[in-house]
């Protein structure tokens, strides 16, 4: 029946609750607008390093407002406070809301106690994007690292967050790692609070 229900109305839009709402953005209209990103800073820089460095940084600006949404929505304004807690966040939590799925793996680096890395085995940046011979080692892969670093430095893990291509056995395509460098402050508070 018309009119039964109460239907609540707010006063101010910061009043409405903040939902979910749809979750997917088609891939076509993805791939084509991370295209034009990538174009555009193609024209304005020189080398493939400062391109990588140009996308890192638009990658940051999205990472932080994911953590910003994702700690309201979901974790009633808390954030993690220990390394494998904004590690396994990121590799699952992130990564899903982002990706569509948890990503492949996440590894402590062997070398460094204050190295981790993602590993993604087709990354979705990377998956549309052809690589002249001339721009031979760029990695796309770079939007993400900085949207991880975006993620770690706003939740108080600073970082440095990379891009790497693995070549893997029997696959055609690298994986892409994504390698992360924790500061020393992050390892001396986990330290602390052992």
């Amino acid at each position: 029946m018309i009119g039964v229900g109460k239907i609540k109305q707010y006063s101010n839009v910061l009043d409405k609750p903040v939902s979910k709402g749809k979750q997917e953005v088609s891939l076509s209209a993805f791939a084509f607008l991370f295209s034009e990103l990538v174009q555009y800073n193609q024209t304005q820089v020189d080398n493939i390093a400062e391109l990588e460095r140009r996308l890192e940084d638009a990658g940051y600006a999205v990472g932080a407002r994911v953590l910003e949404l994702l700690c309201h929505r979901d974790k009633g304004n808390r954030r993690e406070t220990r390394l494998l807690g904004i590690l396994s966040f990121v590799h699952s939590t992130v990564w899903k809301v982002l990706f569509g799925k948890v990503a492949d793996s996440l590894e402590k680096g062997t070398e460094h106690e204050d190295e981790y890395m993602i590993s993604e085995k087709e990354l979705l940046v990377n998956r549309f994007i052809s690589i002249p011979k001339d721009m031979g080692t760029f990695n796309c892969g770079a939007f993400v690292a900085g949207i991880v670093r975006g993620v770690l430095d706003g939740a108080g893990f600073p970082a440095v967050v990379t891009a790497h291509f693995v070549p893997v056995e029997g696959l055609l395509r690298p994986r892409t790692t994504i390698l992360i460098k924790f500061a020393e402050e992050v390892l001396k508070r986990e330290a602390r609070l052992g």
